[in-house]
């Protein structure tokens, strides 16, 4: 039997860690349930790891991940002794370099040619706060590559109407629907353009703009796949092309969508900072609907770091600068999620949830959805699950019930990890009315049967 070499490498960060073995264990299984997987790493796991015994699977870069976020900063595989230095694949898309399309060229490649390692990465905090220390003087940037076609205004309008199309088949079928064709076009279309000449600074800093809210859905459509490490790269790919176009207030709308991401993974390291840098970046620089977003997202974090007084000030403050509409047209970036006012609802609902009040919560969640059209069918049936969960949680089980009934009314053609995690959860919320015999919860469970047997 071939005797293990002692992986002095891993067995010198983890104590570097400071984690016990059984520590370590949990914040890998942990990371892998992020993922998707179940894992049952326990001490003698991480012991047999440190004699020298190779992590099956994914499970290496689970460790790696639980390492990096420990000791705040990024790991690869290498660094763990588990992996050749070329496998930089790790960090792909980890790091905000001299030109974004450098990483995403290669992202995108391993996307088409259903590489797995990106699909099934975890979030990383040491990555999430990459924004706040990303300074760089756009004026010592050197322009686009000055080869090919010069590029218009026309081009410009021809990547966001596409861009729109990708968003709105996004919204009415899920997120798996037409990912590899968005992936083609950016790789094949919008990287050529953005490298190209353009006939005035102001065309090329809309140009990367599109492409930066073209990336920005490539990392909805991840996040929505559960796919939280792989949205977490294209996001910073999306804010460094942001930066690059130097249009005012759109690099803090990325930053705001991470900050968002954060907080949904319950990962509260730099959400704060991210949405309050993101509200600086755009406060005064755009019209008052966009800066209801940047706020009310500010308000969430607030809410969530137990500044309950400040989050009711900025969720007010977002809601008093929605109903001031003074006519100004938003920025493209800014209508990712469609109508602002549906987005502040839905935004202002996880602030009261999050406060405890959900009379409120479940009202805003309703209110949200009542305010998007009927084609933005996925984010409509979260804000009724969500609206649901709520009055279930406040003990009106036959109102739960028909908005959970609502809400499956929207479902159907949605192909979406977060849909079914959503009638997964209902489930399991309703077992205990199913067990006292009550019908409306057994008929929606028997609904939520055939659902999940179907998608």
């Amino acid at each position: 039997m071939t005797k293990c070499t002692p992986n002095h490498q891993l067995r010198n960060l983890v104590a570097e860690s400071g984690l016990t073995y059984e520590a370590l264990a949990k914040e890998v299984r942990a990371v892998a349930a992020e993922c998707g997987a179940a894992l049952r790493t326990n001490k003698s796991t991480i012991e047999h790891w440190i004699s020298g015994v190779v992590p099956a699977g994914d499970t290496g870069r689970y460790l790696v991940v639980a390492l990096s976020r420990q000791l705040g900063r990024l790991l690869t595989l290498h660094d763990l002794g588990l992996g050749p230095h070329e496998e930089g694949d790790d960090s792909l898309g980890l790091s905000l370099g001299e030109d974004p399309l450098d990483a995403l060229l290669p992202m995108w490649s391993h996307e088409l040619n259903r590489r797995r390692f990106l699909s099934t990465s975890a979030y990383s905090v040491a990555a999430a706060g990459l924004p706040l220390s990303y300074v760089r003087e756009i004026a010592d940037r050197t322009a686009a590559a000055r080869a090919g076609q010069t590029i218009g205004m026309a081009e410009v309008a021809a990547v966001r109407d596409m861009v729109r199309l990708f968003s709105e088949m996004d919204e009415r079928h899920g997120g798996q629907h037409g990912r590899s064709a968005l992936v083609q076009y950016l790789r094949d279309d919008v990287a050529p353009l953005c490298r190209g000449r353009f006939r005035t600074d102001e065309i090329r800093q809309q140009m990367l703009s599109a492409a930066s809210r073209g990336v920005h859905l490539l990392g909805w459509k991840s996040y929505d796949a559960g796919q939280q490490g792989l949205a977490q790269r294209y996001y910073l790919q999306s804010y460094a092309l942001a930066v690059e176009s130097g249009v005012p207030g759109h690099d803090g709308f990325v930053m705001r969508t991470m900050a968002m991401q954060g907080l949904k993974l319950h990962r509260p390291e730099h959400c704060q900072a991210l949405a309050e840098t993101g509200l600086n970046r755009a406060k005064g620089k755009v019209d008052v609907q966009t800066e209801s977003l940047f706020r009310v997202v500010h308000a969430h974090t607030l809410a969530k770091s137990g500044q309950r007084q400040a989050a009711v000030v900025e969720a007010e403050r977002a809601r008093t600068l929605l109903a001031a509409d003074c006519g100004d047209e938003m920025p493209f970036w800014a209508l990712a999620w469609g109508p602002p006012a549906a987005s502040v609802y839905s935004r202002n609902a996880k602030v009261y949830e999050t406060l405890g009040d959900r009379r409120n919560a479940a009202e805003q969640y309703a209110r949200a959805a009542a305010s998007r059209p009927a084609s933005y069918a996925r984010i409509v049936a979260l804000d009724l699950v969500a609206s649901a969960e709520m009055q279930l949680k406040g003990g009106s089980i036959e109102q739960a019930c028909a908005t959970w009934n609502r809400a499956m009314d929207h479902m159907d053609g949605v192909r979406s990890v977060r849909t079914r995690k959503a009638v997964t959860g209902m489930r399991s919320g309703l077992a205990r009315f199913r067990a006292r015999g009550v019908r409306c919860a057994a008929d929606l469970d028997e609904r939520a049967v055939e659902f999940l047997a179907a998608t």
